[in-house]
């Protein structure tokens, strides 16, 4: 349902919402990313091969995505990046962190995700891209390591040196705005203790060299110090936390997560939904992959598989309700199996399993072979995270929120403000992202309830 019926044309670039002011998104926006392995090459590289008219930017709602405005008989359905204004591409820099001591081109080789063809053809600006010195500990990332590492004399020393990696390509690449996305491993399964309960214990924490401070913290620190938005691509903690909520209100650095839905969780998110609205049974969900890229080597530690495990098992507990529906979902069995497998580098497959039932309890299955490209099913979220990510801080309704669950749309494990379930249906979570950027410019929410259409 919409009742408001306007048929004025949308200028992104000047109309200012009714509910809040947006900054026009004026100068270049840079792009930080930790981590520049398979997803972060395949983002930057298929960024510049879509600013040369090489490719096409397929899975991006930013780019491609429409929204709908008023009534279904106004025809207005203006696409998302001329309705809010959003960094354009030509306007974006990039930087990163690796162990490794490879430039961009020489880590999409490595990653082999795409063709050696296309890299060619942008290879002398992905050579510019070259790692800084990352902040990096053994014990949270067991299976990895690498030449390219900060040395310092505490945890603090080595924020501070991130901070001024932030200063430093904010001054090098002349960028007006930034934005940070995690694009690195998955650490060690952690939860919330003493050192993350306050912005004074994690600083007091950093000075002590606190086993319970990961890297991916260190670098989500320094960026809300900055005033930097940051996201998290992996299921690690890193930014999930009171201490870091806290700081990203106090500096109006919005911060979203965790762990980017790509594969079989998005399939999860997709077919759970439309079991539950039918009101078929589920007794059991058997899900397994295989896949050979630096994710899947990481993963062969159990405590960063627990961490990976943790976020792809809470899916459908909280799409079923298991506790309002004990008749259909109360005995479901799930189980999460994560194989690393050479050969199969990127090109991740994933098995699934699905045992469900109708009516009068009759039996039913339904298998699931998805044979993805990892990388290539994240680039577009990293693409569009960055871009709303950059969109929050400059709106002053969302910037002083912190945690934007608004982008849940984009995760396996959506933070929310404490003690709030997560949604996980992926219809919901993108019926939440277009209102809130309806409610960002002033339009009536859409809610498909329709008795208007029969007045």
């Amino acid at each position: 349902m919409a009742t408001r019926t306007r048929n004025t044309k949308v200028d992104a670039g000047q109309r200012t919402s009714q509910r809040g002011d947006i900054a026009p998104a004026k100068g270049k926006l840079g792009i930080m990313i930790p981590g520049m392995g398979a997803v972060a090459t395949t983002f930057v590289a298929g960024v510049e091969a879509i600013r040369r008219g090489l490719a096409q930017p397929v899975g991006s709602l930013s780019q491609s995505g429409t929204i709908r405005l008023g009534r279904r008989t106004d025809a207005r359905s203006p696409k998302i990046n001329e309705f809010v204004p959003l960094s354009r591409l030509n306007d974006l820099a990039f930087t990163g962190w690796d162990i490794f001591e490879d430039d961009m081109y020489a880590a999409a080789l490595n990653a082999g995700v795409l063709e050696k063809t296309l890299l060619d053809q942008i290879k002398p600006f992905l050579q510019s891209i070259k790692p800084r010195k990352a902040v990096f500990d053994h014990n949270y990332v067991r299976k990895l390591d690498g030449p390219n590492v900060k040395k310092g004399k505490n945890k603090r020393d080595l924020a501070e040196q991130v901070r001024a990696d932030i200063r430093d390509f904010r001054k090098q690449s002349k960028a007006d705005r930034l934005v940070m996305i995690w694009c690195g491993s998955t650490e060690i399964f952690a939860t919330p203790g003493r050192a993350h309960s306050s912005p004074k214990a994690f600083e007091k924490a950093l000075l002590a060299n606190d086993e319970d401070i990961a890297p991916s913290m260190i670098y989500a620190y320094a960026a809300l110090c900055e005033g930097v938005p940051f996201a998290n691509g992996a299921p690690n903690l890193t930014v999930d936390i009171p201490a870091l909520h806290e700081l990203s209100r106090q500096n109006e650095a919005p911060i979203c997560g965790k762990d980017f839905k790509t594969g079989q969780t998005l399939l999860k998110t997709i077919l759970a939904p439309g079991f539950k609205a039918r009101m078929l049974g589920l007794n059991g969900w058997f899900s397994t992959n295989i896949l050979g890229n630096r994710d899947g080597e990481v993963l062969e530690d159990p405590a960063s598989f627990k961490t990976k495990e943790e976020s792809k098992l809470g899916v459908l507990e909280q799409i079923l309700q298991p506790k309002l529906h004990p008749e259909l979902y109360g005995d479901l069995y799930h189980k999460v199996r994560i194989n690393y497998y050479p050969p199969r580098g990127d090109n991740k497959e994933g098995w699934d399993n699905i045992d469900i039932f109708g009516w009068l309890g009759y039996p039913m299955q339904i298998k699931v072979d998805f044979l993805c490209r990892d990388s290539i099913l994240a680039a577009p979220l990293v693409l569009d995270l960055v871009l709303f990510l950059d969109l929050a801080h400059r709106s002053s309704q969302l910037r002083g929120l912190g945690i934007q669950e608004w982008l849940s749309f984009y995760f396996k494990s959506p933070m929310t403000a404490p003690g709030l379930y997560p949604e996980h249906d992926l219809f919901i979570q993108l019926m939440k992202l277009k209102n809130t950027l309806r409610h960002l410019r002033g339009e009536e929410l859409i809610t498909h309830l329709g008795l208007e259409y029969y007045d």
